[in-house]
C-alpha cells in the first residue's frame, strides 16, 4: 500500500510524513517474526519435549495414578439431617484454618453442601466450632 502512494506522489514528497521513517529503514524487530506471522501463546509448536521416563502421567513403572471418584458421604450413609450440633462430623469438613473445604475436594453433593455449610455456620455462631484456625 505504501509502494501505491509513493508512485503517486510528486517526486520531490514522500508519501509519508517526514518525521516518520520508511519500511526499510526501520529497525528490525529483534526476534520476533515478521509482519502477519505472528505466534501467540509460547512460541513455536513444532518443537516437542521429548517423553519422561516413566510414560504417561510421569511416574515410575509407567502406572498411572487411578483417582477414586468423590461420593457424597452424606448420600452413601443415607444421612437425612445435618445436625449442627454434632461437632465431630462438622469437624471432618473443616479445614485447620477454619475454612468450609469445598465440594470439590470432599465430594459432598451440591444440596448436602449448602446444608453442611449452614450447620457449620450455626455451629459457629453457638461457639461449638471456632471461626479462624490457631494463631500462629
Amino acid at each position: 500500500m505504501t509502494d501505491e502512494t509513493r508512485s503517486t506522489a510528486p517526486a520531490g514528497e514522500s508519501a509519508s510524513s517526514p518525521e516518520r521513517p520508511a519500511s526499510s529503514d526501520r529497525p528490525s524487530g529483534g526476534d520476533r517474526p515478521a509482519g502477519g506471522e505472528r505466534s501467540f501463546g509460547g512460541g513455536d509448536r513444532g518443537e516437542r519435549r521429548p517423553p519422561r521416563p516413566g510414560g504417561p502421567g510421569g511416574r515410575e513403572g509407567g502406572r498411572k495414578y487411578f483417582r477414586r471418584k468423590k461420593v457424597c458421604k452424606f448420600c452413601v450413609e443415607k444421612i437425612e439431617a445435618i445436625n449442627y450440633k454434632d461437632v465431630r462430623l462438622l469437624a471432618q469438613f473443616v479445614a485447620e484454618s477454619g475454612k468450609i473445604v469445598p465440594r470439590r475436594l470432599t465430594g459432598v453433593c451440591t444440596p448436602h453442601q449448602r446444608r453442611l455449610s449452614s450447620a457449620i455456620k450455626q455451629a459457629r455462631n453457638i461457639a461449638l466450632l471456632p471461626f479462624a484456625g490457631r494463631a500462629s
